[in-house]
């Protein structure tokens, strides 16, 4: 079980535009990791839209901005073209960070389970070590209180 003061699981992703992200070329600086269910639907719309709009405070805190979904590259790349999304979103086609982060979970809608993702944000300091899980995450408000926790760190 992935925990607050343990190093966050090591990952490499490509991004909207085919770029690879990795854990460790982004260690010095922290690092905002959410984990989203899918591109263009309402609350994953509203999330990533909050996460854009509050770009310069991030910028000003010095950190990066990552959104992780099981959605392939073409699938971001129209979500981030649509929204303007200025930041990347990486595709976890198969699961596999999902899963190594926990957020990969058994889900119910309308009396039916299934396997997805469940919306998470990690916090990660420029040593690769979790700050703070956001687990759960209820959209309005959450990138004001993802601002403050790393005001702290």
């Amino acid at each position: 079980m992935i925990a607050e003061g343990q190093p966050a699981p090591a990952f490499s992703l490509s991004d909207q535009d085919g770029q690879e992200h990795t854990l460790a070329a982004l260690k010095g600086k922290p690092i905002v990791l959410y984990f989203y269910p899918k591109d263009d639907t309402p609350g994953c719309t509203t999330e990533a839209c909050a996460f854009r709009d509050a770009r310069a405070e991030y910028v000003k805190a010095g950190a990066v901005v990552l959104g992780v979904s099981p959605d392939d590259v073409k699938s971001h790349k129209k979500f981030a073209d649509k929204f303007s999304l200025d930041f990347p979103l990486l595709a976890d086609v198969g699961n596999s960070v999902c899963e190594a982060y926990g957020v990969w979970k058994e889900k119910s809608m309308y009396g039916k389970t299934y396997m997805g993702v469940e919306r998470t944000t990690f916090v990660i300091d420029a040593n690769g070590v979790i700050k703070k899980i956001f687990p759960k995450v209820k959209v309005d408000g959450h990138s004001d209180a993802v601002l403050s926790e790393l005001a702290s760190i």
